[in-house]
């Protein structure tokens, strides 16, 4: 690498990356930190004072994220190549923005962000996957995540949620909310039937859409929509079918 090469290099901003978990999330931070001009940043990565940074900000739902540079002008947590900071603290740096139209304009993104402009965040369809080949479970869950701009014009984000057996499926719909349900039925400690029936019953889960596969036949097609079940789709089945029923449910 040349002298010419390496110092413009040196100039090339870090990149980190903030991921929120919604975005209230997003936005609560932007009430109490982002808006008088900086941040304080989470990372183990050992920053030196003045360290140029392209701050990337996104949530689930987020259709573009938000990048902002700013410059480094404190840090603790680690030591630097300038200084030495406390120990037993969250390690971090605190981040000044750099004036310009990034900056301006990040007030009005975040006011869109908080209106849910449909062409700054897109809808949230949470679903949970209950399938014990892991393989398999991957598969649906990226290929939902994939087909979200294409198929859904990028106003659907999908928020995929996997369990590997019946009982941990049963905890996780306890807690959490969900658009809908894939899950096989033959699964181990509690088959899916048995789910789908707690999920309709106990759980007065009624209107939830569920969609159970299996490579068992009408055996185990019987045994799904007897449970509760809306739709029964055969295995080895296509993603495309998934994501055609995905569709259905939300249209």
């Amino acid at each position: 690498m040349s002298d010419d090469d390496k110092r413009k290099s040196d100039r090339e901003p870090v990149t980190l990356f903030v991921e929120y978990e919604g975005a209230d999330d997003l936005v609560g931070d932007y009430t109490e930190n982002l808006s008088s001009g900086g941040t304080f940043v989470a990372t183990n990565r050992a920053l030196p004072i003045g360290t140029t940074v392209k701050l990337v900000l996104s949530f689930a739902g987020l259709l573009e994220p938000i990048s902002i540079e700013g410059v480094v002008r404190w840090a603790r947590g680690y030591q630097t190549s300038h200084e030495v900071v406390s120990d037993g603290e969250e390690a971090g740096c605190g981040i000044q923005f750099t004036p310009g139209p990034a900056r301006d304009q990040l007030g009005a993104l975040i006011e869109k962000i908080r209106d849910r402009d449909p062409k700054t965040v897109s809808r949230l369809f949470h679903v949970l996957v209950v399938e014990d080949n892991k393989h398999v479970a991957t598969l649906i869950q990226d290929g939902l995540r994939g087909s979200a701009r294409r198929d859904f014009g990028g106003g659907v984000s999908f928020v995929v949620r996997q369990a590997e057996d019946g009982r941990q499926a049963v905890e996780i719909l306890r807690r959490e909310q969900f658009d809908a349900l894939i899950i096989d039925v033959y699964l181990p400690v509690m088959d899916g039937a048995k789910v789908i029936a707690t999920a309709r019953g106990e759980l007065g889960l009624v209107t939830l859409p569920i969609i159970a596969v299996s490579a068992g036949g009408d055996t185990a097609r019987r045994s799904a929509l007897d449970a509760g079940a809306n739709i029964f789709l055969d295995k080895p089945m296509r993603l495309r079918q998934v994501i055609d029923t995905i569709q259905k449910l939300i249209q």
